[in-house]
């Protein structure tokens, strides 16, 4: 049965509805792995078994996160309705899980942004329930006593800030095991939630120039920007539209 609220780019489910609904659909979920589909994420998907059987699962909601797939859906005839960047999502999820006292667990970054990044969103949320957070310093093939701690924690959501792919290897490794509904990788967003990282100004967000902001400040990552021609190439090659 077709399910208009996604469209079909190289065999992805993306979302393609407003970021307000978004939150509504994760709410249908029993347990679901939020995927910030840009494409240095969904590409590397591509070449990763395990990461792409997760990515492709009923437990995988993907939002449009990133110019180059909304320029993807546009060439499909499918636009999407809006991007949704990982971070403005991310803080959705945390504002409602303050409201209804939803314990969050945050793990990533290092301790100096950690640490900020958990001060500043007590501020700004003072009812919310961090009942734990560890930096992203560990070997995720011997993570047997973090992952102690989050089941004893027993979070609603948990967001991995560790970067592309590591954070989504984490989650798609242990997330039948813990028990947290709600899995977020969420790359650097607890370094701009510490304030150590600018967002690009309002107006680049709205333009889908995000990204040249970012490499400006941060051109290390213009090696990453390579994953954007690619997928693009992998759209075009394989043109077709499909609601699953």
């Amino acid at each position: 049965m077709k399910d208009n609220n996604f469209i079909d780019v190289l065999g992805y489910k993306v979302y393609r509805n407003k970021l307000s609904s978004a939150l509504k659909y994760i709410d249908s979920f029993e347990k679901v792995h939020i995927v910030s589909g840009n494409p240095e994420v969904l590409y590397t998907g591509l070449y990763n078994d395990e990461l792409l059987n997760n990515f492709k699962s009923d437990k995988a909601f993907i939002i449009p996160d990133g110019v180059g797939l909304q320029i993807a859906a546009k060439y499909l005839k499918t636009p999407v309705e809006e991007k949704i960047a990982g971070i403005d999502l991310m803080k959705e999820i945390i504002k409602k899980c303050s409201k209804e006292n939803k314990k969050i667990y945050l793990l990533g970054t290092n301790d100096e942004s950690l640490n900020a990044c958990v001060a500043n969103l007590m501020v700004k949320y003072p009812k919310i329930n961090i009942v734990g957070y560890r930096n992203g310093f560990f070997d995720i093939n011997k993570a047997d006593e973090i992952i102690k701690d989050i089941k004893e924690k027993k979070p609603y959501a948990i967001f991995v800030a560790m970067g592309c792919p590591r954070q989504e290897q984490f989650i798609v490794r242990y997330m039948e095991e813990l028990p947290c509904k709600i899995f977020m990788g969420v790359g650097g967003s607890f370094d701009v939630i510490a304030e150590k990282v600018n967002r690009a100004p309002k107006w680049m967000i709205k333009i889908g120039l995000e990204w040249l902001y970012r490499v400006s400040r941060e051109p290390w990552r213009i090696k990453r920007l390579g994953s954007i021609p690619k997928f693009l190439l992998l759209v075009a090659k394989n043109k077709k539209v499909i609601y699953e």
